[in-house]
């Protein structure tokens, strides 16, 4: 009996999801010109906007960064350079370490810095803030509101005006938001992916490449600036030892000089050579010392330099984002079927809802 009646309900279940779905058959065939009329406006919609709507180039590069950490031959000298005030790192730092490198090609410092670069466009060099002020008809908008159309960002950017420095501070924004996008190509690797999109090819190709150069080079200097300093006050204490000790053996030539035939009884005359040949044994070991520390420091700094290798730098002609007039009007029409579908069912729902009309 339970079962006879679970049966006549899941038939009453069905019979009522198949009156509910020819109702709304019926309701969207009495409402096909609404329907349609949506559909064709839109695909007409989608057209002009695949007319007026201007193609996007995207200039790519991809690059490879291997970081090693220091360890080895270099922690067991770690002591020994300590003892010339000397600090060799003895691991990874951690400075531009997981999403840092990111942040480092968003910052102002570095696409202002490349804004302010000169690059070549078909044999003409122009900077290339200038060509993005060009391509983007700012100049324009510029004349018809500030009076500033004829600014220049030639010079020091460190003694811009204010101006100046704010139209920078605008353009690096943008940047940021609409043309910029940095990531890895796959989370595993170590390789790393730097698009730029805009609708001038020789801008996000140059722009792409002066970016890559630009960071890369100050990520390399940042790395290795505390072990580069280290070998530079080793390099000038070497040197100055050097000569110490030169004139310590100069000093040791003149004092035998001084006395060719010095009589072997009087000890007084062999004082000032000994002395200096006393010099000249301090500075040769203090200088030996110099020396050793100052070769560590070199391989410390070959070893902490990271290896930066560009992979697929943009090669014109680059990729092109371009919407088709066939293919607009389809995807327009379709989504205007869709908007006039949720219209109609949206006002069937209130009506049913406020007006209790079925």
């Amino acid at each position: 009996m339970q079962e006879k009646d679970k049966t006549e309900t899941d038939s009453i279940a069905v019979k009522e999801v198949v009156m509910k779905l020819k109702r709304l058959i019926k309701l969207l065939a009495s409402r096909w010109t609404f329907i349609l009329l949506w559909g064709c406006i839109m695909g007409g919609a989608s057209l002009c906007y695949s007319i007026f709507k201007k193609d996007v180039y995207t200039g790519t590069c991809t690059f490879v960064l291997e970081d090693k950490s220091q360890g080895g031959l270099i922690s067991q000298y770690a002591g020994l350079a300590s003892l010339a005030g000397i600090d060799l790192p003895g691991g990874s730092d951690g400075i531009f370490s997981g999403e840092n490198i990111f942040a480092l090609y968003r910052s102002r410092l570095m696409i202002e810095k490349t804004l302010l670069t000169e690059a070549d466009f078909n044999g003409k060099k122009s900077l290339l803030i200038d060509r993005f002020i060009k391509f983007n008809k700012l100049r324009t908008r510029w004349k018809n509101k500030d009076k500033i159309d004829s600014i220049a960002f030639t010079g020091d950017p460190q003694k811009f005006n204010r101006k100046q420095d704010s139209i920078v501070t605008d353009i690096v924004d943008i940047i940021n938001k609409k043309y910029l996008d940095v990531k890895k190509s796959d989370k595993k690797l170590s390789i790393i992916e730097v698009d730029v999109k805009s609708i001038d090819e020789l801008f996000s190709k140059e722009f792409t490449n002066k970016l890559v150069e630009n960071v890369n080079q100050f990520y390399v200097a940042t790395k290795t600036k505390k072990t580069f300093q280290n070998l530079q006050t080793l390099q000038r204490q070497a040197d100055s030892v050097r000569i110490v000790l030169n004139n310590a053996i100069s000093g040791v030539a003149s004092a035998i000089d001084a006395a060719p035939n010095a009589n072997p009884a009087l000890l007084s005359l062999r004082v000032p050579s000994q002395k200096k040949q006393i010099d000249v044994q301090a500075s040769t070991a203090i200088y030996s010392e110099i020396v050793k520390n100052l070769e560590i420091s070199k391989i410390s700094f070959r070893q902490e330099k990271p290896l930066i290798q560009v992979v697929d730098p943009p090669v014109l002609p680059l990729p092109v984002d371009h919407l088709g007039k066939i293919k607009a009007v389809v995807i327009g029409f379709i989504l205007g079927l869709f908007i006039a579908i949720i219209i109609v069912l949206v006002k069937r729902t209130y009506r049913i809802i406020i007006f209790n009309f079925n």
